[in-house]
């Protein structure tokens, strides 16, 4: 049989073309890269400010400190070792400080150096409050150590929040007796101001501190906003280094407590 060359080399072009039109459409197929899922953030929830009160007395737990990579609130007690060097370091690593005041109980505890009483006259008061904010340099505000008896003392506080209005810082109640007056008082006398929602570590056990979480970030969602109020202890901060990056996916943000004020 006789055979075409021309009608083979026919079959072999038009293959060939088959095979590169084949290539080409693979290779445009896998160029094209699926649309990557983009997750939306979770909506705002509440806002929600924590405080580790009591610093202080040493520098032990600076290196957990250190992990926690959202905004805290470091209430730093006067006239301890490491006031103002704490004050200087806690600032320059971007945490917030305030004075944590040393004020009047109703109980019989042992009492910081210089603190404020409800039988000291105006001059007493306005002299602590001078020197615990020179030692204090960078704060932003003040929370109430103890206090349960000067809290509930309308004289007392009136002097203390003429004198933070003059120097434009704000006061976090720390909340230690349910018959407070600071909140009536400081709108009245017009300082900036607020107050404590939560404990967060009344019992040093990583279980009861993961509870009082979740009532801060209730209280959170509810209102919009809360205060929890820990101490500088290293379960605390071990639990919170853990905790809070789990409530940031849940919606909630981390701010300082100047960002809560009224």
């Amino acid at each position: 049989m006789r055979r075409h060359p021309g009608k083979n080399s026919g079959y072999k072009i038009v293959i060939a073309i088959l095979s590169f039109i084949i290539v080409l459409q693979w290779l445009f197929i896998s160029s094209i890269k699926p649309a990557k899922r983009v997750l939306a953030p979770a909506k705002l929830k509440g806002k929600i400010a924590i405080v580790i009160d009591d610093w202080g007395y040493n520098r032990n737990n600076l290196e957990i400190l250190d992990k926690i990579k959202y905004p805290l609130t470091c209430s730093i007690l006067p006239d301890l070792n490491y006031t103002s060097e704490l004050a200087g370091e806690l600032h320059a690593r971007g945490y917030q400080v305030i004075l944590h005041l040393p004020m009047e109980p109703h109980e019989k505890y042992s009492l910081e150096k210089n603190t404020i009483l409800t039988s000291m006259d105006e001059q007493d008061i306005r002299a602590i409050l001078e020197e615990d904010l020179g030692n204090i340099p960078y704060a932003k505000g003040v929370s109430n150590h103890m206090g349960s008896r000067a809290t509930e003392d309308a004289r007392t506080m009136e002097i203390v929040f003429r004198e933070l209005k003059r120097r434009r810082l704000y006061f976090l109640d720390s909340m230690v007796t349910g018959k407070s007056i600071c909140s009536y008082l400081a709108k009245k006398i017009g300082v900036s101001f607020t107050k404590r929602d939560v404990f967060l570590d009344n019992e040093q056990d990583p279980a009861y501190i993961k509870s009082q979480l979740y009532k801060l970030k209730m209280k959170a969602k509810i209102s919009g906003q809360a205060v929890g109020i820990g101490h500088d202890r290293k379960v605390t901060l071990e639990v919170l280094k853990d905790e809070m990056p789990q409530l940031e996916k849940e919606g909630y943000k981390f701010v300082f407590v100047s960002e809560l004020i009224k």
